[in-house]
């Protein structure tokens, strides 16, 4: 049968697609880990992962092990919290915007992890629809990520953690001529665009239609920090989310500038399968949006 650390590397390389970096992860050499991968195989008498070279890339055997594996391990992982208490413990792997962990995401999951010492929380940063994939496949146990624009597989749910208006940000010290008027601002100067074919880019063409608004298309980009870092430089404006608990009003480098008749929000929640081994950290996480982060949100 195999062990738990087996199952670890196998969860591991999913994750990474490769030997080499599975195992700079969990502390072996690519060759220990291709052992403890072709023991798996043996011992499921199956082969999980289609070779090409150095990359690997799971095959329909191995897709299909990656939930009860996750649980296996999971379930594992929590068996110390049957002696704490009301403790979480563990290891819990999620994928989060990085947009999050620069507002009101990161002040929850600090919070719950400094009340609960035992738990280890293992993110991995991207965008809202490739973390959508992955949670519905099992490699993550939830994700932090944007309203889903489309209806969810029956199997996933998810939930609001909190808000955030769309606005326009301008630099200060911009390399071109800025304009009073919201509207002559979006005519007239380079537009840093979101990427359009991402969930927050979706909600960035709600807001240009709401203020009707043709813009000067400048770069696209698909990281609200690399399009603020660019306004701060004074390349362009641009419409992003106002991210919680990020000063930007402070901001000596760029300023926020009011939509009249816009009322777009990101809406960012928690997404998760609807049964899955680490409830009591989602639960955990949901609770704390619905109570101790009302003031945060407030600010």
């Amino acid at each position: 049968m195999p062990s738990i650390r087996t199952l670890k590397t196998f969860l591991a390389v999913t994750r990474h697609g490769s030997f080499s970096a599975a195992g700079k992860e969990i502390g072996l050499t690519a060759a220990a880990v291709g052992l403890q991968i072709r023991a798996l195989e043996a011992d499921l008498n199956q082969t999980l992962f289609d070779r090409s070279g150095r990359a690997v890339v799971l095959n329909t055997a191995g897709r299909r092990l990656i939930e009860p594996v996750n649980e296996l391990v999971a379930r594992y992982e929590a068996l110390p919290a049957l002696q704490d208490g009301e403790q979480l413990s563990g290891t819990v792997v999620m994928g989060t915007l990085v947009s999050a962990l620069m507002g009101a995401f990161a002040d929850g999951l600090w919070a719950l992890m400094g009340r609960h010492p035992g738990l280890e929380v293992k993110l991995f940063a991207g965008l809202s629809a490739d973390f959508a994939l992955r949670v519905d496949r099992g490699e993550l146990d939830a994700a932090v990520i944007t309203q889903p624009p489309d209806r969810l597989p029956s199997n996933l749910v998810w939930t609001a953690l909190y808000s955030e208006p769309l606005v326009l940000i301008v630099p200060r010290r911009p390399h071109f001529p800025l304009p009073a008027d919201p509207q002559e601002i979006l005519t007239r100067c380079p537009f840093l665009r979101f990427d359009r074919q991402a969930w927050t880019g979706h909600l960035v063409n709600q807001a240009l239609e709401q203020c009707g608004a043709t813009v000067r298309e400048g770069m696209e980009l698909n990281s609200v920090e690399a399009i603020v870092a660019l306004v701060r430089q004074g390349f362009g404006v641009s419409i992003v989310p106002q991210l919680a608990n990020v000063q930007w009003s402070r901001d000596r480098s760029l300023r926020i500038v009011p939509m009249p008749g816009v009322a777009v929000q990101r809406h960012v929640g928690l997404l998760e399968r609807r049964q899955h081994s680490r409830k009591r950290f989602t639960d955990a996480i949901k609770a704390y949006f619905l109570t101790d982060a009302r003031p945060a949100r407030s600010r």
